[in-house]
């Protein structure tokens, strides 16, 4: 059976077009969450965090994309090329397929583009056929549509697809971008903070909405990886159906995905959590990992710097664990003052440097998903 590794990655977050330009932002404490008013998104201001449009603009201009794709596709296709570039892989071969990761695609088509329906632009597998099209890739791309584990599930796939020798390379990209229908949903739930998201801070309000996109080039070629070589060790998912949008008060689900990944081990040196800064999942989440002894773990999220990037957030946190593994560094949790959940946790308050050769990214999100998988530094 073949072993899964990484080849090449991107991010493109508010805080930069690049995997080097955000975790530089990061390592630096700058957030991209900002105040916007935009009656386009919503009636009112509110914190989020978006990319940078005057630039992505003039990229997909520069590349002849502007007028052909819409800016979820842009940002899949220029976080695909810059992770292609690093690489030679060549994603015409049969051996390469691509997967999308995302919750809600061009869904913003449906506020002023009638033909968006006609035809099919708004449904995920159009976008990702055109997509797939651009990159003339031979096999037909998959999508992964699983709410906010969607990235890690889409690693997952491509890692068994990988070790089932179906294929050589994998190339997951996630992304989703903000639109009215998102903001407004979320907001009928009161679960958006009126400012920059405390993750798992006592007095934590809720989440922060974010955009972006993250590319993953997985592959069995350890000879394509730079170093260090980091390794897709397995991974898990579940369902505990506890509600439609409330996690489970006792971490069932995300107990179980940790479970079946660590085997009862607890041999790694960091976790990223989900960590939106909502009361019951940062609750929960402590509560999982208590059940796993991993409360002495440190654990950090991302939410704070880049806010919560729904499908994509699987890929790009875990392209931020990779960037801790390979500068050896832990990075803070962004807007964290006081920590305080159901079960005392290890939380990441302040950057430190250390080696970082295994890592465990979590992820849960609507309809009682939950998902683990686990990284670590290797030979080959």
């Amino acid at each position: 059976m073949d072993r899964t590794y990484i080849a090449s990655d991107n991010i493109i977050t508010s805080l930069g077009f690049t995997t080097s330009e955000n975790f530089k932002n990061l390592e630096s404490g700058n957030t991209g969450v900002k105040i916007l008013d935009n009656p386009m998104l919503y009636t009112e201001s509110f914190p989020a965090s978006m990319v940078d449009r005057n630039r992505l603009s003039f990229i997909a201009s520069r590349l002849g994309l502007e007028n052909k794709f819409t800016p979820y596709e842009q940002l899949i296709i220029l976080s695909i090329k810059d992770a292609l570039d690093k690489t030679n892989i060549n994603p015409a071969e049969e051996n390469t397929c691509i997967i999308f990761s995302t919750t809600k695609g061009n869904i913003d088509l449906l506020r002023n583009n009638k033909n968006s329906l006609k035809n099919n632009r708004v449904h995920l597998w159009k976008s990702a056929e055109l997509i797939g099209n651009y990159f003339k890739t031979k096999p037909t791309p998959l999508v992964v549509s699983n709410a906010c584990i969607s990235g890690v599930m889409a690693l997952m796939v491509a890692d068994r697809l990988i070790r089932q020798g179906l294929y050589k390379n994998v190339i997951v990209s996630g992304c989703d971008v903000l639109s009215e229908f998102i903001v407004s949903g979320f907001q009928s739930f009161y679960s958006l903070s009126k400012d920059v998201c405390k993750p798992f801070d006592k007095d934590r309000t809720g989440l922060t909405l974010g955009e972006g996109a993250g590319t993953i080039i997985l592959t069995s070629d350890v000879k394509l990886c730079p170093d260090p070589i980091i390794e897709v060790v397995n991974g898990a998912g579940s369902n505990d159906a506890n509600h439609i949008s409330g996690p489970s008060r006792t971490g069932e689900g995300l107990y179980i995905a940790i479970n079946e990944v660590m085997k009862g081990s607890t041999d790694i040196d960091y976790i990223s959590a989900h960590g939106t800064a909502t009361p019951y999942n940062d609750d929960m989440e402590s509560i999982a990992l208590a059940r796993n002894n991993l409360a002495k773990t440190p654990v950090n999220s991302f939410k704070g710097f880049i806010g919560h990037t729904l499908g994509a957030a699987g890929i790009v946190e875990s392209v931020f664990c990779f960037e801790s593994m390979r500068q050896s560094i832990l990075i803070k949790t962004y807007g964290l003052e006081n920590t305080g959940t159901a079960e005392k946790i290890n939380v990441i308050t302040e950057n430190k440097q250390q080696p970082v050769n295994k890592v465990l990214k979590i992820a849960s999100g609507f309809g009682g998903s939950n998902a683990a998988i686990l990284f670590k530094k290797t030979n080959g």
